[in-house]
């Protein structure tokens, strides 16, 4: 039999070594243990973390258990490890974005939303494994459709796609024929008082 200590050291040696997040019943199954003591095991880990003088915590990302450095931190270690492939350009992260909250979605619907062509972004965020192709849309020419991935949660720290921030709808600023009027005025009278300079 082993003692509470040694059974805290293997769940905190499972989980250092492990890049992925842990499920609940895969730590059952590595440390041969019953669910109501993997989850008093986890309980008294998340505490012991969570006290003063850690660098690090107990985070249920992705559907699993990993160990990740406190926000705190977040500065200093960058001094020490950079982000792997660089960071993601605006235009890959609003592409990031729209597939996020909008999916499953098509190449096509996102251009739609930003305006522009998303090739490069696609591919882009394919690669970094953070989006992936989930099927495709039953339309002519059957276009595919787009998700994320686990490592997108992982990498937000989110254990679900429920946990992502409300998207807050912004009214359109509407301008009255007054103000377009003036507007239109001051343009004009700009335009005609270079060219009078001129």
């Amino acid at each position: 039999m082993l003692f509470r200590e040694d059974s805290l050291a293997m769940l905190e040696a499972v989980l250092f070594v492990s890049h992925e997040p842990l499920s609940f019943d895969k730590l059952l199954e590595v440390l041969g243990i019953e669910k109501e003591e993997l989850q008093d095991l986890l309980n008294d880990y998340q505490e012991i973390l969570n006290m003063p003088g850690r660098g690090i915590k107990l985070a249920i990302v992705a559907g699993g258990y990993k160990l990740i450095t406190k926000d705190s931190y977040h500065e200093i270690i960058e001094k020490v490890i950079k982000p792997q492939g660089g960071q993601l350009s605006r235009a890959a992260l609003e592409t990031l974005a729209i597939i996020a909250y909008k999916q499953p979605v098509t190449r096509s619907e996102i251009e739609d939303i930003r305006g522009v062509s998303i090739d490069s972004m696609i591919y882009k965020l394919l690669e970094k494994e953070l989006i992936i192709e989930v099927g495709r849309k039953e339309v002519p020419g059957r276009p595919n459709l787009y998700g994320t991935t686990d490592r997108f949660l992982i990498q937000l720290g989110l254990n679900t796609l429920e946990e992502l921030p409300e998207l807050v709808q912004s009214p359109i600023y509407e301008l009255s024929q007054e103000e377009l009027d003036f507007n239109n005025d001051s343009l004009v009278m700009d335009i005609v008082n270079t060219n009078e300079n001129k």
